[in-house]
């Protein structure tokens, strides 16, 4: 029987050895770099630079462009490339699009000092947000039309490996690298910066590469007059007017109709769960740079605790994550996700109330990220059972941008929050804004019934 049950779990882990959550690990790289360079590592340099903590909040919504992808994504879901898309398909041509926008934003903002000219540095990162938002739209399409609800899970595990790899890049390694470079600590020195978000702008190129090399995924045709139910008044439409209102239709309107006619009244509770999911961590995140660097630690401390062992927990959360939703279910790990996340954010008032402490951090960045890993393997997932294949970039982009768009707005104001309350409060009240969570997870399991989709990997 022992025997038969460590089968099990050897063939539950060989998912990940298949082709499509390999090429997810190194497609997640690409999307994960920019995040960091336009949100928390940003913050660090900002706060280094002297940059005020409210502004430094409020230079957080840059991130929002990742909360309004929803807006574009119809027409990188539906819109053809010319010549690009000849080449390398649909999904792939807007893929290496973003990449390379991206890595140009990256040089551009290393190429600008925030004393000197902060205006130009916030504006070249809102293109690099909305390079790497597009970027997100095709991934995350791509990864949900290149494998079955068993896959899923296994794909969205690897495709966070590789994310969380990419974060080790873009907060230990530029913290590492401007630290290499610095001659001065104690004084703000623009070249360091400079030179880590060149290197930064350099491995998109892992990104740009594997798009070049993967194959194109083929989802399931779609006939658009019949399959989407094109109302009878846009044929009544001037003949000008015609192919404007059924792309608009089609490509715009139905994927948000296909949600809700699925799921009627309950779309509202799913949304709200949705919404508020990742509030806890979102929030704390926008701050928690700025509170390093506040309380006193090295940019080596931070790198090494909260950039590279810190991201190891979170992948071997995210690993766990994945094997635990294959076998116990979503729903499940999606509840225990977000009562440990909240529980866990709770250890930063602690570390705040004693100081600049290296073990404390060690263990409040251990149970932190392992929770926050776990949750977000399962809520990817949970996401992806939602979306109807057929229009996979524009409804998960719908749902990943509800995901961050409230947070992110509240964040913004952490700044603000931490001037007035301080540190310990606003931890415990960031902790707090997780309990309705729970609620709504708990209801969303009782009262929803997925659609999973046929496992055709």
């Amino acid at each position: 029987m022992r025997s038969d049950a460590l089968a099990d779990w050897r063939a539950a882990f060989a998912i990940y050895l298949q082709p499509r959550p390999l090429t997810l690990l190194l497609l997640g790289f690409s999307s994960g770099l920019p995040l960091l360079l336009v949100f928390g590592t940003l913050s660090f340099w900002l706060r280094e630079a002297g940059i005020d903590r409210s502004t430094i909040g409020f230079v957080s919504w840059v991130a929002l462009a990742y909360g309004f992808k929803w807006v574009w994504a119809p027409l990188v879901d539906r819109v053809h490339l010319p010549l690009l898309g000849d080449w390398l398909g649909r999904r792939r041509s807007w893929l290496l699009l973003a990449q390379i926008a991206v890595a140009g934003g990256l040089a551009a903002m290393a190429f600008t000092d925030p004393q000197q000219d902060l205006r130009q540095l916030v504006l070249l990162a809102v293109l690099v947000a909305f390079s790497s938002a597009t970027q997100d739209i095709v991934i995350d399409a791509f990864r949900i039309e290149s494998g079955g609800s068993r896959l899923q899970a296994a794909m969205a595990a690897t495709y966070m490996i590789g994310y969380r790899l990419a974060m080790i890049m873009a907060g230990a390694g530029v913290l590492w690298l401007a630290h290499w470079v610095d001659p001065d600590e104690a004084t703000y020195q623009h070249a360091p910066w400079s030179f880590a978000y060149l290197v930064m702008a350099g491995l998109m190129a892992i990104g740009i590469v594997t798009t070049l090399l993967v194959g194109e995924p083929h989802p399931p045709q779609r006939d658009d007059a019949a399959a989407d139910g094109e109302p009878h008044w846009i044929r009544r439409m001037p003949r000008w007017l015609t192919p404007i209102l059924r792309w608009s239709w089609s490509a715009v309107l139905r994927p948000f109709i296909d949600f809700f006619s699925r799921h009627g009244w309950l779309a509202l509770l799913v949304l709200a769960l949705i919404a508020t999911y990742r509030i806890s961590d979102i929030v704390l995140g926008v701050i928690a740079n700025v509170f390093y660097v506040d309380m006193g630690f090295s940019k080596v401390e931070v790198a090494n605790v909260t950039k590279v062992f810190g991201v190891v927990m979170t992948l071997l959360g995210a690993v766990i994550g994945g094997v635990l939703v294959n076998r116990l279910g979503v729903m499940r790990i999606l509840f225990t996700g977000a009562l440990l996340v909240a529980a866990t954010n709770l250890l930063f008032a602690l570390l705040a109330k004693v100081g600049a402490s290296v073990p404390l951090l060690i263990v409040v960045v251990a149970m932190d990220n392992l929770a926050g890993g776990l949750a977000s393997a399962a809520f990817v997932a949970y996401l992806s059972a939602l979306t109807n294949v057929q229009y996979s970039a524009t409804q998960y982009a719908l749902f990943s941008s509800l995901m961050l768009l409230f947070p992110k707005f509240i964040g913004g104001f952490s700044g603000v929050l931490v001037d007035h309350i301080g540190y310990e409060r606003f931890f415990v009240l960031v902790a707090l804004m997780g309990v309705p969570v729970l609620l709504l997870v708990w209801l969303a399991g009782r009262y929803t019934r997925l659609q999973m989709r046929e496992d055709d990997a």
